[in-house]
């Protein structure tokens, strides 16, 4: 390890502090999703390559963000740029508007990666994505309601947009969870159609699913909440089993897991099929995408026809009424789809995703160990190439374990971390790369041994 040094500058971020004042003037808190806000204000990038961001005061960071683990190849990777350059160029135009060969590429690739997938409908998102499974998920079964998991985020939309991150005041027994929403804006009744569950307590799930079986729809879940905290594995059985029992369609979100954790997501190394799944992210190289795949029965319930296209003057309504609609102008983007097949190409050559995995591993054990000479209770959880850091040794299987986490010192670390150049929105997941190198991982280790001595005399000053 090299020598640390406590007595680094911290860099100057103005022109940083001077932008987010004038994004406010025009952008409703001065940002354009709310993710991307944190105090004391969001910091502005300009440059990015490999695995670093340069900010516009001119900071280079290791990032450990990626766009929320989007660029699981890294910033400006190549052979990705290369791929869509190669799509503008041979096809002669960013967007064809009509149906084209690598709509039907990708649907195959992923029919090939994904057992459970049957076929698939391209999304501009995985919000985007998580709306069509549910809507055909409730076509499918003809019952009205949805459940979701406590602490499980599936996109902006009314259904699922529910019982995230609750207070304890708020969130109910831990047998059964309090729907709690997460937004105004949001009509009441969304309250009673959707049904909250315990992660990682089947017990407790499998009173709730019987309770409401002749309601439910479907049940979907982040088979890792977050990203990172995994389901344990006879937990995820006995759902699969109980969701089929009792005729509840069981939806993955791999948005976040989809090529991360296994090029064929969480579900190959659950060996579970869920019946729906939304994919996004990874999946686009870094382009706005989402996908839906599942059984054939259940997918076909969108296969569009001359007699229910709903844009038709004076169609059939009845026709249209027994069709899924699912539209959008962007679906299946050329550019995002040559992005994305050369993501996956990456991923399944050679040693990259095994390395990967590897790297990250390496990353974990270093920072355990190196809190642990310090005397820290800390942990990292996580599965392939995403993970946490929980300042706790006690077990973390669901969203109300993360309670006993201290946050308050994490948050104290990351804000260090962002000036001594690792980039990570506070408290957020980390994510890695294939650009991530020996190292960075080496940096982002004293960058965490500065950090930690700062706040460690800063809490001892304090106590003074």
């Amino acid at each position: 390890m090299v020598n640390v040094k406590e007595d680094v500058t911290l860099f100057d971020k103005q022109t940083s502090s001077k932008m987010f004042q004038h994004a406010e003037t025009v952008i409703p808190g001065g940002v354009t999703a709310n993710i991307k806000h944190f105090a004391p204000n969001p910091i502005f990038m300009k440059e990015g390559k490999g695995s670093k961001l340069i900010d516009v005061d001119g900071m280079e960071y290791i990032d450990y963000s990626l766009c929320y683990g989007s660029l699981i190849t890294g910033h400006g990777h190549p052979q990705v740029m290369q791929a869509t350059i190669n799509q503008l160029t041979n096809s002669g135009t960013i967007i064809f508007g009509t149906p084209h060969e690598l709509e039907v590429e990708m649907a195959e690739k992923l029919v090939a990666l994904y057992p459970s997938m049957d076929q698939v409908r391209f999304t501009n998102s995985g919000t985007e994505a998580v709306l069509l499974a549910i809507r055909l998920a409730i076509a499918y079964t003809g019952k009205p309601k949805i459940g979701k998991f406590e602490g499980h985020y599936h996109g902006g939309l009314n259904q699922v947009l529910v019982s995230i991150n609750p207070s304890k005041e708020n969130a109910g027994k831990a047998e059964s969870p309090t729907p709690v929403l997460e937004s105004s804006g949001i009509p009441l009744d969304e309250q009673e159609n959707t049904i909250v569950f315990p992660f990682n307590d089947l017990e407790a799930t499998e009173i709730l699913l019987k309770k409401h079986a002749n309601e439910l729809a479907a049940i979907i879940l982040e088979p890792i909440q977050g990203g990172y905290i995994p389901a344990d594995d006879s937990y995820m059985q006995g759902l699969r089993e109980l969701t089929k029992e009792l005729d509840i369609l069981l939806i993955f979100d791999e948005v976040k897991t989809g090529f991360r954790v296994d090029i064929g997501g969480a579900q190959k190394l659950y060996r579970i099929k869920p019946d729906i799944t939304a994919l996004g992210k990874v999946l686009g190289g870094g382009l706005p995408v989402g996908a839906v795949g599942g059984k054939k029965e259940i997918m076909m319930q969108s296969a569009a026809n001359a007699k229910g296209d709903v844009f038709a003057v004076g169609g059939d309504s009845k026709a249209t009424q027994s069709i899924v609609f699912h539209s959008g102008t962007y679906n299946g983007h050329p550019l995002v789809l040559a992005a994305g097949m050369e993501t996956i190409r990456m991923l399944e050559t050679g040693q990259l995703l095994k390395n990967l995995i590897s790297n990250t591993m390496l990353l974990r054990t270093r920072l355990e160990k190196l809190y642990t000479s310090y005397q820290i209770d800390m942990q990292t959880i996580g599965m392939g190439s995403i993970f946490n850091i929980i300042f706790t040794k006690k077990p973390i299987k669901n969203y109300r374990d993360m309670w006993k986490a201290d946050t308050d010192f994490r948050e104290k670390i990351d804000t260090e971390l962002l000036d001594l150049g690792i980039y990570l929105k506070p408290l957020n997941r980390y994510s890695m790369s294939i650009a991530h190198t020996l190292e960075d991982i080496e940096k982002t280790v004293d960058a965490h041994e500065i950090a930690l001595n700062r706040v460690l005399k800063q809490k001892f000053q304090t106590a003074k």
